[in-house]
């Protein structure tokens, strides 16, 4: 059977499939995007503190508006792409994200930045999950492991870049613009992928259903009750109404999951398909994933330590994400090559080399000695171990949790599969992050701050120790495609 007649049997129609490596390519420049500029503006907050005289809490907002955005919307826009079409959705994204970038990089106070950092983090929410759908849309089954491997370079690319070109652009100044080059470098690449993307065919629907309104704002609302609060609640103490927030969001889940399957019932077609959570093994593939991006508070607590404890420049803080960026590339592109010798194995193994680097990396930063090119050497080591497990794990364990989907669900699962992944960032942020604050203290102290990171790093290993395990037990189970058609009564 062709991919076209495997998509038209799937109720999805892909005109030109013979583009697909080219719209795939348009496709991951706007999954590229998404994460770069998270990471990339860890490296500017110093200079944007200095220039609006922003206080903590604004400062947190420029992290947080868009984190949370991001998070809350990304069910939202997986599930747009499976009604509208993909190319539509992430266009639209695109052009949303653009237009933030322009925002942030004129931006005249603080809270205009905070304002175009939250736009960003919508555009970025209906980008993104076009990306991971569309390789269980267009793609042969041969050809996906291939795929999910540049899905997870691109991925591994971004957060390495982010801290790299971060610190080379800030302290270059370009043209004069300071911090904001770190937004408006967007501008040129966003303007190419449009142009682009306008070129491409659309996968179209034929079935296309209506969108689950009452589901998005209640879906939106549970997301954001349980996020929120997860990333302020930290910086500001822990105030009695993060606890609210928190103690309410079940209930705003239950109402989420009791409309949605009234509606299944009533014949439509709901935002979140419960039935998808019946797929044999999803739940240990989120629990995994769960877990598994724990790593998500490493790059904020490990950029703190080198600026404070060590004294590092942004320049120099660039070069010593280096080594993750190489091993974070490379290892996405070489998991074909590893599913085909290690199989199901992929996944734990790359875990167990990521925990390996996290645990040597706290060895090396307790016995740090700054004159001594051998512990300059070992941190690259384990930087590289770091990045160069987390990149072999996540494409397998993606393509673990999606390969057997459905091509109707695969937005859905997609929005599912990066919501997970974004939650866990937010409470390894939330967690980790105070516990490394906590134990740092107020006062910059290298000792203090050199002994948070130690034990920060040891938990964050921990964390995925659980998520290997919870993978080992994924993949000895198989997943199968749901047996219905999305929006067929289940009586």
């Amino acid at each position: 059977m062709s991919l076209e007649q495997q998509s038209r049997s799937n109720g999805v129609v892909v005109a030109h499939a013979r583009w697909r490596w080219f719209r795939f390519a348009v496709l991951l420049t706007g999954v590229f995007l998404s994460p770069l500029d998270f990471f990339i503006v860890n490296i500017a907050l110093p200079a944007i503190k200095e220039e609006f005289g922003a206080t903590p809490a604004d400062l947190q907002l420029v992290v947080s508006g868009y984190m949370t955005t991001y998070a809350v919307f990304l069910i939202t826009g997986g599930r747009l792409g499976d009604i509208f079409g993909r190319r539509t959705i992430f266009l639209a994204g695109l052009a949303c994200f653009a237009g933030a970038s322009a925002i942030c990089g004129s931006a005249p106070s603080s809270s205009i930045l905070v304002a175009g950092r939250i736009l960003q983090g919508f555009g970025a929410a209906l980008m993104v999950p076009q990306g991971l759908a569309s390789i269980n849309v267009i793609f042969a089954p041969e050809e996906k492991s291939l795929a999910l491997g540049l899905y997870g370079a691109t991925l591994g690319l971004a957060a390495a870049s982010g801290q790299i070109l971060g610190g080379f652009l800030v302290s270059a100044d370009v043209f004069g613009l300071g911090w904001r080059i770190v937004f408006l470098v967007n501008l040129p690449i966003a303007a190419a992928v449009l142009i682009s993307g306008l070129l491409l065919p659309e996968a179209s629907n034929p079935r296309r259903p209506r969108l689950d309104i009452f589901g998005v704002l209640l879906s939106a609302l549970t997301l954001a009750l349980v996020v929120t609060p997860l990333i302020e609640g930290r910086e500001r103490g822990w105030p009695l109404w993060s606890l609210l927030l928190l103690m309410a969001a079940p209930i705003a889940g239950s109402l989420f999951l009791r409309n949605e399957e009234r509606l299944l019932r009533d014949g439509g077609t709901p935002l979140f398909d419960p039935r998808v959570m019946e797929l044999p093994g999803f739940g240990q593939g989120l629990l995994a994933a769960l877990f598994f991006y724990a790593i998500g508070s490493f790059f904020l607590i490990f950029s703190i330590y080198l600026q404070t404890a060590l004294g590092e420049s942004p320049r120099d803080v660039a070069l010593v994400f280096l080594p993750f960026g190489v091993g974070s590339f490379l290892a996405p592109l070489l998991s074909p090559y590893a599913g085909r010798m290690l199989g199901p194995r992929t996944a734990p193994l790359g875990i167990a080399v990521e925990t390996i680097g996290m645990l040597g990396l706290a060895f090396v930063v307790w016995n740090w000695r700054t004159d001594q090119s051998l512990d300059h050497a070992l941190r690259g080591l384990a930087l590289f171990a770091i990045g160069f497990g987390q990149g072999t794990a996540l494409p397998s364990l993606v393509r673990a949790i999606i390969g057997k989907v459905d091509t109707a669900w695969s937005g859905l699962v997609s929005g599912i599969i990066n919501t997970t992944l974004q939650i866990s960032s937010s409470l390894s942020i939330a967690i980790v992050g105070g516990l490394f604050f906590s134990i740092a203290g107020h006062e910059a102290i290298a000792e203090n701050i050199s002994f948070a990171l130690v034990v920060s790093l040891i938990a964050i290993s921990g964390c995925l120790v659980i998520a290997a395990l919870a993978t080992v037990a994924l993949t000895q189970t198989r997943l199968v495609e749901l047996g219905t058609t999305p929006g067929k009564k289940i009586r």
